[in-house]
């Protein structure tokens, strides 16, 4: 047994320092970048925000909107072949290629075939191989099999929190790797398992490793505000990954439910009467990928050696997610300008961290 005892540090134990900087406004800024991989040969111009591929938030829907900004979606799993095959054909029409979307894909035989059917059209390009373990050595395999089978694809895998499994994964195919294992909201592998990292930690120690041998990371979980987003870019990351960000909007997955609720007000209904008021509010569900809930709906039932490693929330209707979209992009820009980042890659270079023990003043609430 060993301990590790350097402190690890989460996206709320930092912030930024600002410093002088030569862009007078955040629209002199450039948010786009272009990536270049170590397998993958064609290059990709994008800003590396990637919608999870949760049955929430990895939906045809989620991936329409983020397009229009030059985001990017993996979307998730649970798609047909035949689903999947209708909507890049129609995608690529929209939106010229489907340079910007991520196949899904588990690590069995029947995820195999089903993304050889999805490759095999020549629609899409890009995938992202998921499992919750990825030290298992099934995931190594797998990754070798599909790069050998597709050398010229863009491969995403993960999840991992060590910079000697990032090496290992990228050195057997993997373009990118996706870090982070139980920092999402509603993930609770930290709490029925015991095992995890910070976020903010992890992406700093596999950053440095992935580069080292020409990879990239995605950063995947724990962002819970647009400034969690700049401070993960500014740890190294390339790309990351956003689920509750994204959950709760018009495009999202989940049941849209009401509930009623008493304000405690008085309204007159009449001359001579009156009655509590009444408001009725929207939600939606937002569930983690290994909850009992998701495996009842995606996986036919929990099987019996396994545990919900994720809950169900009902988050408040959000509307349409293009807003958020642009408050997300909005809040990168502006901290590209506090810390004179003139590229979205130079993010990195451009930050120095204070470590503080509170970083928000909620007196009036977390808004």
């Amino acid at each position: 047994m060993r301990i590790y005892d350097d402190i690890q540090l989460d996206y709320c134990d930092v912030l930024l320092r600002p410093k002088r900087s030569a862009l007078a406004s955040r629209s002199e800024v450039e948010v786009l970048r272009e990536y270049t991989f170590k397998w993958c040969s064609k290059p990709l111009t994008a800003t590396g925000i990637v919608a999870a591929n949760m049955a929430t938030t990895g939906t045809f829907e989620i991936a329409r909107e983020m397009q229009k900004q030059h985001l990017m979606s993996a979307l998730h799993k649970h798609y047909s072949a035949e689903d999947l095959l209708a909507f890049l054909k129609q995608n690529a029409e929209e939106f010229g290629s489907n340079d910007l979307l991520f196949v899904s894909s588990g690590v069995s035989d029947a995820d195999y075939e089903k993304l050889k059917t999805v490759m095999q059209s020549g629609l899409v390009r890009n995938i992202c191989v998921d499992v919750a373990n990825g030290y298992s050595p099934y995931l190594i395999n797998y990754i070798r099999k599909v790069r050998k089978e597709w050398p010229e694809a863009l491969i995403m895998a993960g999840n991992v929190v060590t910079g000697d499994m990032c090496e290992d994964l990228i050195l057997s195919g993997a373009d990118i790797v996706k870090v982070g294992i139980g920092p999402g909201s509603v993930c609770t592998t930290r709490k029925l398992t015991g095992v995890g990292r910070p976020q903010f930690s992890t992406v700093i120690e596999c950053a440095d490793a992935a580069h080292g041998v020409g990879g990239m990371v995605c950063a995947d979980g724990g962002c819970t505000v647009p400034g969690d987003v700049c401070k993960s870019f500014c740890a190294g990351a390339d790309f990351v990954m956003l689920g509750g960000l994204l959950a709760g909007h018009a495009e999202s997955g989940g049941e849209l439910c009401s509930k009623s609720f008493q304000t405690g007000e008085v309204e007159m209904i009449d001359d001579k009467t009156c009655a509590m008021r009444i408001v009725e509010k929207q939600y939606k569900k937002f569930y983690g990928m290994s909850s009992e809930y998701a495996q009842d709906k995606h996986y036919g039932g929990m099987k019996k050696y396994r545990a919900s490693e994720g809950k169900v929330v009902e988050i408040p209707f959000r509307g349409p997610v293009e807003a958020t979209l642009l408050a997300i992009l909005g809040g990168i820009r502006s901290c590209m300008t506090y810390i004179g980042a003139k590229r979205l890659k130079d993010m990195p270079k451009c930050a120095t961290f204070y470590r503080v023990n509170r970083q928000l003043n909620t007196i009036f609430g977390n808004e």
